[in-house]
C-alpha cells in the first residue's frame, strides 16, 4: 500500500551563488586554553597529533575548559553513553578546524558556536541532536550496505564485477559519527558491540592477494578499512607492491581521511618516500594510483591539509579526490558544497568526485537527507563548477551499489521508498537484499522528513 505523492509546492526562490576565490585558513590554536604551549614542532608531528587525541568527554574539558556551558558536555557525555554508535577520537588538526573564527570571551562563550558547528555535528555528536521519536529507521542495519555478506574472504568485498574493497585494518585515525562502517569500525561503544575481523592480519592479507590472483576479472582495488593511515607504511606499501604484480589491477586507490584529519601522516618523509617508490612503479607499470579523502566541511580545508595534497601529487599520484557525505546541518546547502567544492579545487588540489546520501546505519536520522533533497542540491550544483570536477551526488543502494541520486526508477514521496532497477553491469548481488515486489531494490528516505501521511504508513506498517 503506497498513498499517493502530494503535489509538488512552489519552491522559493534562491539566492545565486557568487564565486569568490577565498584563501585557506589555518585556525589559531591558542583560542584554546589547552593548546597555548604547543610548538609548531609539535603540531606538525604526526606522533604528537596521534597521542593528543581527544578521546573522552574528559579530554574535551581538558582542552577547552570552562568555554562551554558544563551543560555541553553533560549533552556529549549522555550521548556517549547512551546513543553513541561510535567512540570518541579526535586528532588536534581536525579539532582546531571547530568554531574556526570563535573568539572566547568567557565562560560559556563558545557554548552556541560549539553546538552549531557543522564540523562538530559530525565529529562530536550531542544526544540532542538525534531525533527524539525517531532516532533510527525502521530499516536501519548495523552493516547497512550489507559489506561483509560479500566478502571473497575475510575483509574483501567483492561487491562488483571487476573492483574490490581490500579492507585491511578495523580502526583509523579519527571516528566520525556518521561511519557506514560502524559494525566493524573502531572500539564497542555501551550501545554497540563492534564486530572483529577473526584472520591474523598477515593471514587476511595473504587470503585477499590468493583471491585477486585467482579473479584476472578485477582490475580496481580500493584499499581502506578503517584508513590505510593506521596501516603501518611497511606493511602498507608491501601490499600495495603485491597488487602492482598481478598485470589484471589497473587501478589503485588508497583511502583515508587522515588526509584532512591528520595530514602531518602524509607529510612524513618515510610516508612519501614510500610514495613515490610506489608511484614510480605504478607508472611504469601504466597503473592509476590515487588517493581518496574525506571532507564534509570547507572549514576542514586548511592550509596544512593543501600542503598535504600536493606533496602526495609531487610524490607521483595520479590524483587526490574527495567523497563526502552529505549530513544535513553540515553540507545541506548548494552554497555549503559549493564552498567546500572550491576550498578543495583551488585551495588544496583535490578532485570534487562523490557526495553520498547518509547510509541507513542505526541512529543516524538526524543526520540523512531525502532523496529528493539531495536530487534537487545535484541540480543546483550544476554549472558551477568545470564539469571534471562537479561530484556525483549518489545514493548506496543496499546490495545494488552506488547510483546517481537521479537514477531512481520510481520515487514515493508520501512514503520516502524509492525503487531502484538491478543492472547487468552493477553488483554482484542481483539476487539478494531489500527488493519490492516488482524486483528493484530499495532505499528509504528518514521518516522525520515525510508528510504526516507516510509517517503514519510506517507507524502501521512498522508496529
Amino acid at each position: 500500500m503506497t498513498a499517493p505523492a502530494p503535489a509538488l509546492a512552489p519552491t522559493a526562490p534562491r539566492t545565486p551563488y557568487v564565486y569568490r576565490r577565498r584563501a585557506l585558513e589555518e585556525p589559531d590554536r591558542t583560542r584554546f586554553p589547552g593548546w597555548r604551549t604547543v610548538t609548531e614542532a609539535e603540531w606538525r608531528s604526526a606522533q604528537w597529533q596521534r597521542s593528543h587525541c581527544v578521546k573522552s568527554v574528559r579530554d574535551l574539558r581538558a582542552l577547552l575548559g570552562d568555554l562551554l556551558d558544563t551543560c555541553v558536555y553533560d549533552d556529549l557525555q549522555a550521548d556517549q553513553d547512551k546513543q553513541a554508535t561510535m567512540s570518541l577520537l579526535i586528532p588536534p588538526q581536525m579539532l582546531n578546524t571547530l568554531m574556526p573564527h570563535a573568539r572566547p570571551a568567557g565562560p560559556g562563550s563558545l557554548s552556541e558556536a560549539f553546538r552549531t558547528d557543522p564540523v562538530r555535528r559530525y565529529m562530536l555528536p550531542l544526544a540532542s541532536d538525534r531525533h527524539p521519536d525517531r532516532p533510527s529507521h525502521p530499516m536501519a542495519a548495523r552493516d547497512s550496505l550489507h559489506e561483509s555478506e560479500m566478502w571473497a574472504v575475510e575483509g574483501l568485498t567483492h561487491r562488483y564485477p571487476n573492483k574490490v574493497l581490500a579492507e585491511l585494518v578495523s580502526t583509523c585515525p579519527q571516528y566520525c559519527g556518521h561511519c557506514t562502517r560502524m559494525d566493524l569500525v573502531g572500539n564497542s561503544t555501551p550501545t554497540v558491540a563492534k564486530t572483529r575481523f577473526t584472520l591474523r592480519p598477515a593471514d587476511r592479507t595473504e587470503a585477499m592477494l590468493a583471491h585477486l590472483r585467482a579473479s584476472p576479472g578485477i582490475r580496481d582495488v580500493v584499499v581502506s578499512g578503517g584508513d590505510v593511515a593506521n596501516v603501518p607504511w611497511p606493511r602498507l606499501e608491501a601490499f600495495v607492491d603485491r597488487l602492482l604484480d598481478l598485470d589484471h589491477i589497473r587501478d589503485i586507490r588508497l583511502a583515508s581521511k587522515a588526509l584532512v584529519g591528520l595530514p602531518q601522516h602524509w607529510l612524513a618523509p618515510d610516508v612519501l618516500d614510500g610514495l613515490h617508490r610506489l608511484a614510480a612503479r605504478a607508472a611504469r607499470q601504466d597503473v592509476s594510483l590515487a588517493l581518496h579523502t574525506h571532507a564534509d566541511a570547507a572549514q576542514s580545508v586548511t592550509p596544512l591539509v593543501a600542503e598535504a595534497a600536493r606533496a602526495v601529487l609531487a610524490a607521483g599520484l595520479r590524483d587526490v579526490r574527495n567523497q563526502g557525505v552529505l549530513l544535513a546541518g553540515v553540507n545541506d546547502s548548494a552554497e555549503a558544497l559549493l564552498d567546500l567544492c572550491f576550498a578543495l579545487l583551488d585551495g588544496a588540489g583535490v578532485m570534487p568526485y562523490y557526495f553520498y546520501l547518509c547510509d541507513m546505519i542505526p541512529q543516524s536520522e538526524h543526520w540523512r537527507l531525502p532523496l529528493g533533497r539531495a536530487q534537487e542540491l545535484q541540480s543546483e550544483l550544476m554549472g558551477h563548477l568545470p564539469g571534471f570536477a562537479t561530484p556525483r551526488l549518489v545514493c548506496d543502494v543496499p546490495y545494488l551499489g552506488k547510483r546517481w541520486v537521479h537514477q531512481a526508477a520510481a520515487y514515493d514521496r508520501v512514503t520516502g521508498i524509492s525503487r531502484w532497477e538491478p543492472s547487468t553491469t552493477g553488483a554482484r548481488f542481483t539476487d539478494t537484499g531489500d527488493r519490492g515486489d516488482t524486483g528493484e531494490f530499495l532505499y528509504y528516505d528518514p521518516l522525520h522528513t515525510l508528510p504526516p501521511e507516510g509517517r503514519r504508513w510506517w507507524d502501521r506498517h512498522t508496529a
